[in-house]
C-alpha cells in the first residue's frame, strides 16, 4: 500500500495561513508545535498540510501548487470571492483541467476542481 500522508510549505505567518486554510477549505488543526512554528492542518482524506514559519523561504519563488477537490466549482469560487480570496482564474478550462486557481497568502498557487465539472477540460 502507499497512500499521500503529508505536505510542507514554508509561510510567513503560521497563524494567519493556519486561518486562511480553515476558513477556506475546512481543514482542521491536528496539532500545533510551536516552539517548531510549525502547524499540523488535516482533510477529509487525512493528509496532512504542514504549515512551517520561515519568513526567509517563504519568500523564496514558489515551486509547490496545491489542488483541492471541492463539492461544486462554482460555489467554491463564489464563495471565496466573497471572502476576498485573490482568484487567479475563475472557473474554465485551465492546463491542468477545469477549475479554478487562487493564491494563498504567502502567495502560493491553490487549484480548486470538482468531479462534475472536470470533464468540461
Amino acid at each position: 500500500m502507499i497512500k499521500m500522508d503529508h505536505f510542507s510549505i514554508y509561510v510567513r505567518d503560521d497563524q494567519v495561513s493556519k486561518a486562511w486554510y480553515a476558513e477556506n477549505f475546512g481543514l482542521k488543526v491536528e496539532f500545533e508545535v510551536p516552539e517548531r512554528n510549525t502547524v499540523a492542518l488535516v482533510d477529509d482524506a487525512d493528509v496532512t498540510l504542514f504549515l512551517v514559519r520561515d519568513p526567509d523561504r517563504a519568500s523564496a519563488p514558489h515551486s509547490c501548487e496545491l489542488t483541492f477537490q471541492v463539492d461544486e466549482v462554482h460555489r467554491k469560487h463564489d464563495e471565496l470571492k466573497g471572502r476576498g480570496v485573490e482568484i487567479v482564474n475563475a472557473p474554465q478550462k485551465l492546463y491542468w483541467g477545469y477549475g479554478l486557481d487562487v493564491r494563498d497568502p504567502d502567495g502560493y498557487l491553490v487549484h480548486v476542481w470538482d468531479e462534475a465539472s472536470m470533464p468540461a477540460a
